[in-house]
């Protein structure tokens, strides 16, 4: 965790975490990194999509981006990430905008993600921000880490 939590601001797209572990490939499974969030109990694995510069224990940030399986409207529950400590594989939370550019939005479920949706009938103008949405999301969540400026 960030102690004391973070009140800078930083553009809705972007999450910051910890980085707590970067692990390497196997045989049997790509690398990925650990990365923790503050004031949640998140830790999510994912996969890099350029080298982590940022040592371990310390404050990363940088975009999360997924694929998302069918989007749904829903109308009440929470924000959230499944599972707390894994890939994630299902969220829900609110649109915080959509791109029509690259068919994605961009979702606060506790933390931000950007979400290509894979669906052949469903587009990113279909969603407003503020909306509402369940999804399931397939295999290999990546983290491109912002480069530091």
């Amino acid at each position: 965790m960030i102690t004391p939590s973070p009140t800078t601001k930083i553009a809705p797209y972007l999450c910051r975490g910890v980085l707590e572990q970067v692990v390497p490939e196997t045989a049997t499974k790509g690398a990925y990194v650990v990365v923790a969030f503050p004031d949640t109990s998140y830790r999510l694995h994912l996969v890099p999509t350029a080298g982590v510069s940022t040592p371990v224990g310390k404050k990363v940030i940088g975009v999360i981006r997924a694929k998302a399986r069918r989007v749904d409207v829903v109308q009440s529950g929470g924000r959230y990430v499944e599972p707390v400590q894994g890939r994630p594989r299902r969220v829900q939370g609110h649109v915080v905008s959509a791109e029509t550019s690259t068919n994605s939005i961009t979702v606060n479920a506790g933390v931000p993600l950007v979400c290509a949706l894979t669906d052949g009938r469903q587009s990113a103008s279909q969603f407003e921000p503020g909306q509402f949405v369940s999804f399931d999301v397939l295999d290999g969540a990546t983290l491109t880490p912002e480069q530091p400026a």
